[in-house]
């Protein structure tokens, strides 16, 4: 089973769309497509996997992903036993990259805009008073019609790319305030995780890289992420399990060894603590996922 790649342009016929998903729970397979997404989660909570990071999600949410990004959002087991009587509803953008071929964004009034979708590549993360006003603009769109809503569409755009609510989701792509030493420091710290997260790990070694104490390149990995370095090599070798229980037959042993977590029992431990689900029943739930849209197709 494989990682469904899908194109939102074609099935929607159009280069940008807006929808409102209201569902028992969020029915999407961990995917990619190469429009950018915009996400507005009204109501339901549970787990959602953007690139390598797996975080929490509730209603309020909002995400910007660019293209070819994979994400997901997992409910809770509540909603997916029918045991939750509320809904999973969000407002969603999608808008494909070439709607803007004929050159707007190379103008330089556009920069800001050009780079805030750069940045989507890794995920952007909006919060505070800018998620409660893109909220808002997000509503009203649904209800536009013809160019109306592009003009909501670059809104919207302005407004993210000029405001100071937003944090990157994957740790690759760091703040443009820190130090061009420590981000250099800490880009080569991301490579040798994602180069080398199937082998065991030590603090020390990785600390190496920084040329810091582990105490101090602790503190510098907090400061810069608001998560313990830990934390950050469970989310990528848990995101890589997610995408391996997708994309591979190999049973969830072979899965647990091949991303770097020396018992089974360990693994199970730490996936259902990070994803909400159990290994075999992500699979199950995701190979149901599929089939769904497979057969809705």
């Amino acid at each position: 089973m494989k990682i469904l790649k899908t194109e939102i342009a074609i099935k929607l016929n159009s280069l940008f769309t807006v929808v409102e998903r209201n569902e028992s729970f969020f029915s999407s397979p961990l995917h990619t497509h190469p429009e950018y997404e915009l996400v507005f989660i009204k109501e339901s909570f549970g787990k959602r996997i953007v690139g390598n990071l797996i975080e929490s999600f509730e209603p309020g949410d909002m995400v910007l992903i660019g293209p070819n990004l994979p994400h997901i959002w997992m409910n809770d087991e509540s909603y997916l036993h029918g045991e939750n009587a509320g809904r999973a509803i969000a407002i969603v953008v999608y808008f494909h990259p070439s709607l803007f071929d004929a050159g707007l964004f190379s103008l330089e009034e556009a920069s800001h805009i050009k780079e805030l979708l750069h940045k989507s590549q890794s995920g952007i993360f909006i919060q505070h008073r800018t998620r409660a006003m893109i909220a808002t603009k997000m509503e009203n769109l649904l209800a536009l019609k013809g160019f109306e809503k592009v003009l909501g569409l670059l809104e919207i755009l302005h407004l993210l790319s000029s405001s100071t609510d937003l944090a990157s989701i994957n740790s690759g792509n760091l703040s443009t305030a820190e130090s061009k030493s420590e981000k250099d420091r800490l880009c080569e710290v991301y490579r040798f995780v994602h180069e080398n997260f199937r082998n065991d790990i030590q603090l020390k070694d990785v600390a190496q890289l920084t040329n810091l104490t582990p105490q101090s390149f602790c503190r510098l990995f907090k400061k810069r992420n608001n998560i313990h370095f830990v934390e950050y090599l469970n989310q990528v070798r848990i995101s890589n399990a997610c995408k391996l229980l997708l994309d591979s037959d190999w049973t969830v042993s072979e899965i647990a060894y091949n991303c770097g977590y020396k018992t089974i029992s360990n693994f199970n431990k730490l996936f259902k603590e990070t994803t909400g689900h159990s290994p075999k029943n992500y699979r199950e739930q995701a190979t149901h996922k599929i089939d769904l849209l497979v057969t809705e197709n």
